[in-house]
């Protein structure tokens, strides 16, 4: 298969993008992958971590308790998946059982449904081969971290085969406060029942506890000037947990003659706590004083989704087909109860410059207590056409019926709402010699009034359309020599049925929001046998085309959006045992929110690793992030969530083989 083709930091192709084993060359979006090398040699603990070497996409603060990310200019906590199916709960992801990372930019609802309206990431699992695995990682660094995890496996007999992954994490932070304790285990088997049959099933548990981090706030629009470790609020009443169950299960069936029949199903249970106290607002510039906040979040998700892939391959005269006909089913039910925090003698403020909370808090009150159950049924139909030698061509359409049942509990109100799009794609493909590619493409997806967590459904909006995103793209790729591949993508992004407020008091109307345009260059692979790279640049321009509130105007510049970023890791491998890396990232200057009025300076941040393999089965990392020790600003989730970079830090590796 083409998606297990790897060569260090080079991917040959996958198949989330179509559907199909298609070659990255032959698929006419801008797509960044990830692969397990990069992941090991940069010691990659987190999503934000990766993101940092995918142009076009940007991280976010997430409020300390979740991963988030910026899609050319669309904000989303939901557009993740895990094989190609739905993760969407709020929580941090870990990398333990991870093969590659994918991230796909553009619209992308033709292929995985709602959402996706400016990409989205793929995490692809280990799974049972029939080779033997037995890997040992154990890591210990800066600010008390330790980390041990397992790779496990091998072919029991011709026909079946077995793997284990696990993890256990124990770390501090440079933020005063702050720790984290997570683990996890994902047991893994595949079964060749027959000569054409092949069924994978594995299980994970995963738990994450930690502290609530939500940053800094600002003072006269930039970060409240403090040492990075300072914690504002009450580290000891944020604590965070997640308990992540989850079932999956892949048949694969070859009929023959080119017809090959797919089914995969998921069943995940989330069960989500979240406390915080926090900063609550801005520092006073007339008291140096600031707001307290608090509230406790508790949510819990059951996803069940199975997709059936029919996949065909035929010549019709000179044209070859590949097509693909699908068809998807969900239903996710969530509950979620928040109680805001109560504060004896009313709401409290605190000194910026002495910002811990001690006072007393409660979370009696209930602010929201809902539940809601989503219905996914979903079609599609794709053709890829090779046209010619030269020619080539990818058509697709996909029906929705994404069906809402939403109750609030505390006001006994019910509401149900059913949308029923459909979500086009079309590329273009010519390759003038073998090795080059170039593409034009148009995309669609669709966001419901539900809302990335199905839970801003309400009387006022559930009339509305969906949002509605066009992407209009351009690009060429470039296969350089064999494991090294160039990238280079144009693109227009339009965001419409944005909700704003209407000319008479109280209504409301849809309008073409929001749009953004950019370029995304990347580059990945070996550039010689001992020199590899990974990295890109981005050019992005997002900004609101209509008046969305008194504060947030037509031609502000979207929330967290810098207009340049650049990231390139390079790895030379002096010989057969010594190798070194050095790696820098830039991030433009960011506004922390579409107000426009916080502004977070630019930064260039210099990474860098050894690597000595003792004999054949040992090798010793030593990572160094921030190696200048630069202070910056990495992200921030409006404008009193800022959360600082790391200070300089280490982190040694020993990843033994047996």
């Amino acid at each position: 298969m083409l998606g297990s083709t790897e060569q260090g930091y080079s991917q040959a192709g996958i198949s989330t993008a179509t559907k199909t084993d298609t070659r990255l060359l032959d698929t006419p979006q801008a797509i960044t992958v990830i692969t397990r090398d990069l992941i090991s040699d940069q010691a990659m603990a987190s999503m934000a971590d990766a993101i940092r070497y995918i142009p076009g996409i940007v991280v976010s603060q997430g409020e300390g308790n979740r991963d988030a990310a910026i899609f050319r200019g669309n904000s989303s906590t939901g557009d993740f998946y895990m094989d190609g199916i739905r993760d969407d709960v709020m929580y941090y992801r870990d990398f333990y059982n991870i093969e590659r990372v994918e991230a796909l930019k553009g619209s992308s609802a033709m292929i995985f449904g709602r959402g996706g309206a400016g990409g989205v990431i793929n995490r692809v699992s280990k799974q049972a081969r029939y080779q033997p695995v037995r890997e040992a990682v154990l890591s210990f660094g800066a600010h008390s971290h330790k980390r041990v995890a397992i790779d496990l496996g091998d072919a029991v007999n011709a026909e079946f085969a077995v793997r284990v992954n696990a993890m256990a994490e124990n770390s501090d932070s440079f933020r005063n406060g702050m720790h984290l304790e997570r683990k996890g285990i994902n047991p893994t088997a595949t079964w060749r029942a027959g000569r054409n049959t092949v069924l994978s099933v594995a299980y994970e548990h995963f738990q994450d506890e930690r502290v609530g981090d939500r940053g800094l706030p600002s003072l006269n629009g930039r970060p409240y000037g403090t040492d990075i470790s300072t914690f504002f609020g009450n580290a000891s009443l944020s604590p965070n947990a997640v308990r992540l169950n989850a079932f999956s299960a892949l048949l694969e069936h070859d009929f023959g003659s080119g017809l090959t029949l797919r089914n995969r199903a998921r069943v995940a249970n989330y069960d989500k706590y979240y406390q915080n106290v926090f900063a609550g607002g801005a520092v006073s510039a007339a008291t140096g004083r600031l707001a307290v906040g608090a509230y406790r979040d508790e949510t819990r998700r059951d996803n069940r989704f199975n997709q059936t892939d029919l996949l065909y391959s035929l010549a019709m005269g000179p044209v070859r087909h590949k097509l693909a006909f699908g068809a998807e089913f969900g239903r996710q039910e969530t509950d979620g109860v928040r109680r805001n925090g109560v504060f004896p003698g009313g709401a409290p403020t605190m000194p910026a410059s002495a910002p811990l909370y001690t006072g007393g808090v409660s979370f009696a009150t209930i602010s929201s207590d809902s539940a809601s159950i989503a219905h996914v049924a979903s079609g599609y139909l794709q053709d890829q056409l090779e046209l010619s030698p030269q020619w080539q061509a990818v058509l697709g359409v996909r029906y929705d019926r994404f069906n809402v049942e939403h109750r609030n509990r505390l006001t006994a109100a019910e509401l149900e709402v059913t949308d029923t799009p459909v979500s086009p794609r079309a590329g273009l493909i010519y390759k003038p010699v073998p090795t080059v590619s170039i593409y034009a493409s148009y995309s669609r997806a669709f966001a419901p009034r539900s809302g990335d967590q199905l839970t801003s459904l309400s009387v006022t909006n559930k009339t509305f359309d969906p949002e509605r995103f066009s992407n209009y793209e351009a690009g060429i790729k470039w296969d350089v020599a064999p494991g090294l591949a160039a990238t280079a993508a144009v693109y227009k992004l339009d965001r419409s049925n944005v909700i704003v407020p209407g000319a008479v008091a109280g209504t409301s109307i849809l309008v073409d929001g929001q749009t953004s345009k950019g370029v995304e260059l990347g580059l990945s692979g070996q550039v010689t046998r001992a020199w590899s790279v990974a990295g890109g640049y981005a050019y992005q321009d997002a900004e609101l085309t209509a008046d969305q509130s008194a504060t947030v105007k037509a031609g502000a510049r979207v929330a967290q959006v810098p207009r340049h970023t650049f990231s390139l890791w390079n790895r030379v491998d002096v010989n057969a045992r010594l190798g070194a890396a050095l790696g820098v990232v830039y991030r433009d200057c960011i506004f922390t929110s579409t107000a426009n009025t916080v502004l977070l300076p630019s930064y260039t941040r210099i990474d860098g690793a050894l690597y000595y393999s003792i004999g054949n089965d040992y090798r010793l990392q030593l990572n160094v992030e921030n190696l200048f020790d630069k202070k910056y600003y990495a992200s921030a989730h409006g404008d009193n969530n800022i959360m600082p970079g790391a200070p300089r830090s280490f982190k040694l590796t020993l990843n033994a083989q047996f």
